[in-house]
């Protein structure tokens, strides 16, 4: 019985340990990241209007889905951004191509989140403020 109660502590504490460390990379993210916070700040706009507007769950779902492919293609990017600085600390022209494309990603994950969001909340918010 030890030997599955060992067992069983060290994945616990292995899981813990994973936690942690996303935890601690998405600090890192929210931390340094300056359009993190723009992220952030159309998360929380996006999340209210969803709650103000009584969307529907399969609204919902698409919407959550876009925010997280933005959140993921931050996440992404930043890390390809700091493997680059390591990999080539100083100014190369094919780092700056790799991190452009990366910014690039993520430009188009926002993009497509502001679609998705203006089909979706578009029509509820202009009926709710009698604009349409």
């Amino acid at each position: 019985m030890k030997k599955i109660s060992a067992a069983l502590r060290s994945f616990l504490v292995s899981r813990f340990n994973s936690f942690k460390f996303a935890f601690r990379g998405w600090a890192f993210v929210l931390r340094t990241q300056k359009n993190a916070w723009i992220h952030l700040a159309a998360t929380s706009l996006v999340i209210a209007a969803g709650l103000w507007l009584g969307i529907s769950r399969y609204e919902w779902a698409i919407i959550l889905l876009v925010i997280g492919i933005v959140w993921i293609a931050e996440f992404l990017n930043t890390a390809l951004e700091t493997i680059l600085d390591i990999a080539s600390p100083e100014r190369h022209p094919l780092a700056r191509i790799a991190k452009d494309v990366g910014a690039a990603a993520v430009l188009i994950a926002a993009v497509v989140a502001v679609a998705v969001g203006i089909i979706i909340l578009g029509p509820s918010l202009f009926q709710k403020l009698g604009w349409g």
